[in-house]
């Protein structure tokens, strides 16, 4: 076992420092009485009562959680479905074509995938807005979950499934109820992913989307460009709070569920 040295200590201070200081100073700054975000004048939460007044903040923020829950749900039951046929299809006629088609969207420049989805949607006489968003999230992020779920289905104990169904369960009874619960905590992450990527994605977005639907990385990034207001600070950390508590409330949830799953396990070993 290596050593903690102070090198080690001192890589790991420059590199939380450099990711995490940024982010303190924006959440203090959320809370800074005077209108320039650059000079201290003095402790206020007025700004985030601003933002609450801000109807186009608010608009952009329901469309961005709408369509990441709704693409982020696709994508991973697509994404389980492509995982499960790669893992459990075995060699089959055009399994490599497939594959390929699955993985593109990860290594595929976001630029180039915008603009083809807008060609596809303008081809097909689709109008650009919320439809259009959750499609275009769904179709790229779809191959993260596949990933993930698949790196799981790789190490699963077929016998599981097998003793299942000896005992009368149909291959659907067998997947639903032995498969899916052992499986769970890489579909959860596959969707928590997703729901990541759909909220952050901005390029995608910004092909994707129609003046009836603007995500809130689009409506942020429309009005940096024309000076950083303290509304944004506090809506900043509003997301930082938010994602907070999602991570902690999923690797809660994931460390019960794999704790759970080793007693199933072994319980089904004895």
């Amino acid at each position: 076992m290596r050593k903690f040295t102070w090198f080690n200590a001192v890589s790991l201070t420059f590199g939380f420092a450099f990711l995490y200081i940024p982010m303190i100073i924006l959440i203090v700054y959320s809370f800074n009485e005077s209108k320039l975000v650059t000079v201290w004048a003095g402790f206020s939460t007025k700004w985030y009562g601003e933002l609450l007044q801000n109807e186009a903040f608010l608009d952009a923020a329901w469309v961005t959680v709408k369509v990441a829950t709704i693409s982020s749900t696709i994508a991973t039951v697509l994404g389980t479905m492509a995982a499960f046929v790669l893992v459990r299809g075995g060699r089959f006629f055009g399994r490599t074509l497939f594959s390929g088609m699955i993985y593109a969207p990860l290594v595929m420049p976001e630029v180039i995938t915008g603009l083809s989805l807008l060609l596809l949607f303008i081809s097909v006489g689709l109008d650009r807005g919320v439809t259009t968003i959750v499609l275009a999230h769904a179709t790229f992020s779809m191959c993260f979950v596949s990933v993930v779920v698949s790196s799981r289905m790789v190490t699963f104990d077929k016998s599981l499934e097998e003793a299942a169904m000896d005992l009368g369960c149909t291959p659907w009874d067998a997947f639903r109820s032995v498969t899916l619960p052992i499986i769970a905590p890489a579909v959860i992450s596959g969707w928590l992913l997703a729901f990541t990527l759909s909220l952050d994605d901005l390029v995608i977005a910004s092909f994707t989307s129609g003046p009836a639907a603007t995500t809130l990385p689009i409506k942020i990034f429309s009005a940096v460009r024309l000076g950083v207001s303290p509304e944004i600070n506090a809506l900043s950390t509003i997301i930082i709070a938010f994602v907070t508590i999602g991570v902690l409330t999923a690797s809660i949830s994931t460390k019960r569920a794999i704790s759970r799953q080793k007693r199933d396990e072994q319980m089904a070993q004895q």
